[in-house]
């Protein structure tokens, strides 16, 4: 979710041991009446750090408003500085999160030294790169996870190797019973047990040749051009709050236009829905559409699925609720605030959006599983992904204070 900062007068940036305060109190508002569970409180490391001074990431507690110690990040994403002297200049951002209840719109929390070691947290947002698995890569939160095709996957088969060939850049979906990591656990257990809900969930989408649940591709009007298997990758941050990470594309033709893309995964513990941004290069055209697809038989063809689709235009959104005969229903969706109209193709429906290149395209991208038990309706799932939109729209402020105790 995106963040608003203000910076209370008492708070401008102090010279290091000019009076600098014990305690950084950080104000979090918005203006929804609606609950928002897990959001996601970001706060520039600088800031602590010129209100905290020589704070280290294992030398800090984060407290909610009734003392109670709150799990946290440190990321070292896009970091300020270098910090030769070791004295904690050198973070990116500070990372917590609050269940905002209906109604309650304002919260306030407190940062402070530790002269103690915080231990780690147990990590809610992971993903990797699976090497033992033909270069997929995989990422998850607690509620929901992912993983799509690298190179090895899309290279030919040796003759008699039996390797598994499939050239896509769509998104697959691990369905997930539990709030525990569970990537590295299916892949120990191999690919023929991850088909089959064993108490844990299930790998039960089909991408194939489709966007999958979120991939993207270059639209003419008639036709989308998409990449191969993702190139390359970067993991940016890993937990225990948020996982963040890179995967690029090598340059396709799109309509004799060559055109390559960086996607970035913002994955944020509790939320069904990534963040995705999406920056291609291309030279020629001004602008160009890009759409995000979601496949248009995403079940296992066993499964004699009914697919819904929902076209939201009033909150830029596109979703499935998929019900299938025997591996109970599931949702997926895409929400594209930047949405400039919808279409669709022989495999996949499209949610479409203008694109200036090297300018990132930002949307949300996400599934639920009946039996995960928190989403178990079509009217569910569609009441989820509007509230969802709805706080994508209505971002949370944040103020800091680093006045004396």
């Amino acid at each position: 979710m995106r963040t608003r900062f203000l910076l209370c007068a008492a708070a401008a940036l102090l010279p290091a041991g000019a009076g600098a305060a014990e305690r950084l109190t950080v104000t979090v508002t918005h203006d929804l009446d609606a609950a928002r569970p897990s959001e996601t409180i970001e706060i520039p490391w600088k800031d602590v750090n010129a209100a905290l001074p020589g704070a280290l990431i294992q030398h800090i507690v984060v407290k909610d408003a009734a003392g109670h110690v709150l799990p946290y990040q440190v990321t070292n994403v896009a970091p300020q500085a270098k910090d030769p002297k070791g004295i904690g200049v050198a973070y990116g951002e500070l990372l917590f999160q609050h269940d905002f209840a209906p109604g309650e719109k304002t919260a306030t929390f407190i940062v402070e030294k530790n002269a103690a070691l915080s231990p780690p947290f147990a990590p809610r947002a992971f993903a990797r790169y699976v090497p033992e698995r033909l270069d997929d890569f995989a990422w998850e939160n607690d509620v929901i996870g992912h993983r799509t095709y690298g190179p090895a996957l899309a290279a030919p088969a040796p003759p008699g190797s039996g390797k598994e060939v499939l050239e896509t850049s769509g998104l697959d979906i691990w369905f997930k019973r539990v709030d525990y990591p569970i990537v590295d656990r299916w892949y120990n257990k191999g690919h023929d047990h991850y088909h089959h809900d064993e108490g844990e969930g299930m790998d039960m989408y089909n991408v194939g040749r489709s966007r999958g649940a979120g991939g993207t591709g270059v639209w003419d009007g008639a036709r989308l051009a998409t990449s191969r298997n993702y190139a390359t990758w970067k993991v940016l941050a890993n937990g225990p709050v948020r996982a963040v990470f890179e995967l690029a594309y090598d340059a396709w033709d799109a309509a004799g236009t060559k055109v390559t893309e960086v996607k970035r995964f913002t994955v944020d513990a509790g939320h069904q829905l990534d963040r995705i941004d999406s920056t291609f290069t291309f030279s020629g055209p001004a602008a160009l559409t890009v759409a995000v697809g979601l496949n248009k038989t995403p079940a296992d063809k066993k499964q004699a699925a009914r697919v819904a689709l929902v076209r939201d235009d009033a909150d830029h959104a596109l979703l499935q609720w998929v019900e299938q005969a025997t591996n109970g229903a599931f949702g997926t969706a895409v929400v594209l605030p930047a949405a400039s109209g919808y279409a669709e193709d022989a495999l996949n429906d499209l949610v479409l959006a203008r694109v200036e290149s090297g300018k990132p395209l930002r949307y949300w991208v996400g599934a639920a599983w009946d039996r995960a038990g928190r989403i178990t309706s079509k009217a569910a799932w569609q009441a989820y992904v509007a509230a969802e939109a709805r706080r994508i729209a209505h971002p949370v402020h944040v103020a800091l204070d680093a006045g004396p105790n």
